[in-house]
């Protein structure tokens, strides 16, 4: 500093003194310059204050030599003391060289820098409010200072200004937000426990209404939220558990669209805490703010459906994520079917964008899971809008739906509670949605149709559900259902469920008119075997064996006639079909026309698969009309033809002794049967073509020997010939 340059009305021992290394003589200054400051007061004199304000700030607090910004700092502190209340008057002129010194390498410096803005924030008290935000500025720098003096010196100095800010009606919040939402991302520990203390502060304040900038902070919070400290996360969490409890008191003024996407994020998180928390707050979401959360429905589902199958480590998660998927799918309601321009309104708060709920990653967000399902949002979140009173109609976006349901469905990692929730998602909306998900069953068949092998019977049963629903659902049902395909043990399954859900005439039906068409007969035969096993055995279709027993009624005889048709795939299901209709003539003449068909071992293995249903319980009624030899010849000779067929083996055996048991006609006859007419063979139905249907046999038969000389060739062919 030049000594010999003007500095008045700054005398040459005031100057002296400042640029003096020790502290006391630089105290001593600042009496002067108090003392001479408040002359000027009294005099009115603005120029003389401003003018010892300005070489203060530039040539003392600004200046190279740290002795003289040391100097320079206690000058302006004094001179606040003088102005007192007029202090208010020159607060840019004696703040801004203050916080130039927050950012000097002296951490002495930065400590005298906190005094004396201490002093100069108590004098001017409420009258630093417009400066606030440069205040908050320096102040959260100062937090996470390596010094302790100087982060115990910031300290003293924030919580003056909480008081400040606390006794104040003044405080301009809607300026403020901007910083508070630049400065909430710090990663800096104290930075964000001083970011948490100030959301504390403002929002104990009945004068300022912090909720209606929550969307803006929420994300900022969440982060925080997964600090390392427990001492930070523990404050966070009380942060938000008053946000929470001022949204549930005031819901109509909460701006829930806007933070609907930030809760999404966070509730994909691996952290447990954040997690459980976002869930927690989308739980109450969707309680309180009803349909208004739909368009997000499917942001929601991708962070709620992989909750569900989590274990007892994360309980809790597990139980909030059921209420939120549970209350999510009451809000989706029967209307949701109509035109939107015919659907109700509801008071709307900010547009939404749906596809921001399945935005593709190009990176993890928030430590979010991984997976072939991962939907969430970049990390740059600006979802916020001004709020809007206008109203318009709520609107489920089942594109978007769908395609998360049908997304998690098909990893094969997912857990089996997620697997039925979305199956039951799917349910509820062809219950509720039947010809807008119609749109979306070409896309999900497959998927559900792969999913009938899954491993738990409780999936099972609920895609079986769905697709019983899909079936009788009248929207866009259509008169060509389309080739069957499929596994046989997967149609094995499927098809008793599917009897518990719907007509199990109509379902046979269906099926044996699919069969009919189907070209590939190796295939079709496969499939009659198995239909007519179930048939046979599945105590769920007692009723149908009980209506197809007698043949009494039109639609009983019709079905039978339809089932034959196809059951002609297989030879030994055919005859199996007659001895349960009680058509045992005709399945005598069937038996006779086995002659004519090529015995293979596939063949005899049947044979024996039949003799040993005779034997099951199904089967009573015909093992005790033996009894009836005279009126049941051909149900003896249909029996002996199958022995016939068979070699000597266990099953030849089985039935072999079967027809050993076989009374003598003469010894049952009693006086009243020799009195009575003689009763004859169970006369044929008169609205059934035996010969006909005979007819049909032979050719479908002759198909299925042409397509196996085809397919293998005669050498390969008569490879599988059984010698008898």
């Amino acid at each position: 500093m030049n000594p010999e340059k003007d500095f008045a009305p700054l005398t040459p021992n005031i100057v002296r003194a400042l640029n003096d290394k020790l502290y006391e003589k630089r105290k001593v200054a600042a009496l002067e310059i108090e003392k001479l400051v408040r002359e000027f007061v009294a005099q009115n004199n603005t120029v003389q204050i401003k003018h010892v304000i300005q070489t203060l700030s530039q040539e003392f607090a600004l200046s190279q030599h740290p002795h003289s910004r040391k100097g320079g700092l206690i000058g302006l502190a004094a001179c606040s003391i003088a102005l007192g209340k007029d202090s208010g008057l020159y607060l840019k002129e004696l703040i801004e060289p203050v916080l130039t010194c927050f950012n000097d390498a002296d951490s002495r410096l930065r400590y005298y820098a906190c005094e004396a803005l201490y002093n100069i924030v108590k004098v001017a008290r409420g009258a630093v409010l417009p400066h606030f935000n440069v205040l908050f500025d320096g102040l959260s720098k100062l937090a996470a200072d390596p010094d302790p003096n100087v982060k115990s010196g910031s300290e003293l100095l924030d919580r003056l200004l909480k008081d400040i800010v606390t006794e104040s009606n003044r405080f301009d919040l809607v300026g403020f937000i901007p910083l508070l939402r630049e400065r909430i991302y710090s990663n800096n520990q104290y930075a964000r426990q001083f970011i948490i203390s100030w959301i504390l502060v403002l929002e104990s304040v009945p004068d300022i209404n912090l909720l209606d900038y929550l969307p803006e902070i929420l994300d900022g919070l969440f982060q925080i939220l997964g600090d390392n400290g427990k001492e930070i996360r523990k404050m966070c969490e009380v942060v938000l558990g008053e946000f929470l409890k001022e949204i549930k008191k005031n819901p109509s003024s909460v701006k829930f669209a806007e933070m609907a996407n930030i809760l999404v994020i966070h509730c994909q998180t691996t952290d447990d805490l954040i997690q459980l928390t976002a869930m927690c707050w989308m739980r109450e979401f969707i309680q309180l703010a009803g349909r208004v959360m739909l368009p997000y429905s499917s942001g929601i589902l991708t962070a709620v459906l992989p909750c569900l199958a989590y274990d007892d480590r994360k309980k809790s998660i597990k139980e909030v994520a059921n209420v939120c998927n549970q209350s999510l799918m009451k809000l989706v309601t029967p209307e949701d079917d109509e035109p939107d321009e015919l659907k109700p309104v509801v008071l709307r708060q900010a547009e939404p964008n749906p596809d921001d709920s399945l935005v593709k990653q190009e990176g993890t967000v928030s430590g979010g899971p991984s997976g072939s399902c991962d939907s969430s949002f970049s990390s740059g979140i600006s979802v916020f809008t001004p709020a809007s009173t206008e109203r318009a109609p709520v609107t489920l976006h089942l594109d978007g739906i769908v395609q998360v349901l049908n997304c998690h469905l098909s990893d094969t990692a997912i857990g089996m509670m997620t697997r039925i929730a979305i199956l039951k998602w799917l349910y509820h909306l062809y219950i509720k949605t039947p010809r807008k998900m119609f749109r979306h069953t070409d896309s999900l068949f497959p998927i559900l149709l792969q999913t009938l092998s899954d491993e738990s019977d409780e999936v099972i049963l609920k895609d079986l559900e769905v697709l019983a629903e899909i079936a009788s659902s009248p929207a866009g049902q259509t008169d060509d259902p389309g080739p069957l395909d499929g596994p046989d043990l997967q149609v094995r399954h499927s098809e008793l469920q599917l009897c518990l859900l719907l007509n199990a005439e109509n379902i046979f039906h269906s099926m044996a008119d699919i069969l009919l068409q189907e070209e590939d007969l190796k295939f079709a035969s496969t499939m009659v075997h198995t239909l007519n096993t179930i048939l046979l055995t599945s105590t769920e279709l007692f009723q149908l064996r009980n209506q197809l027993k007698d043949l009494r009624t039109l639609e009983s005889q019709n079905l039978f006639c339809c089932l034959y048709r196809s059951w002609c795939h297989n030879p030994v299901t055919t005859v199996s079909l007659c001895f349960l209709t009680q058509n045992y003539r005709h399945a005598y003449d069937l038996i006779q026309k086995f002659g004519d068909l090529e015995v293979t071992v596939d063949f005899l293995t049947e044979v024996d698969k039949l003799v040993q249903l005779i034997e099951c319980p199904i089967f009573t009624y015909l093992r005790l009309q033996l009894l009836d030899v005279k009126n049941n010849p051909y149900l003896i000779k249909a029996l002996y033809g199958l022995l016939m067929l068979l070699p000597q083996s266990s099953a030849f055996q089985l039935l072999s002794h079967r027809l050993q048991c076989v009374p003598n006609p003469e010894l049952l006859q009693t006086e009243d049967s020799l009195k009575a007419a003689p009763k004859s063979q169970k006369a044929d139905a008169p609205s059934i073509d035996y010969a006909e249907l005979l007819q049909h046999f032979e050719k479908v038969q002759k198909k299925h020997l042409e397509v196996r000389h085809q397919r293998s060739g005669r050498g390969d062919h008569l490879d599988r010939r059984v010698v008898l």
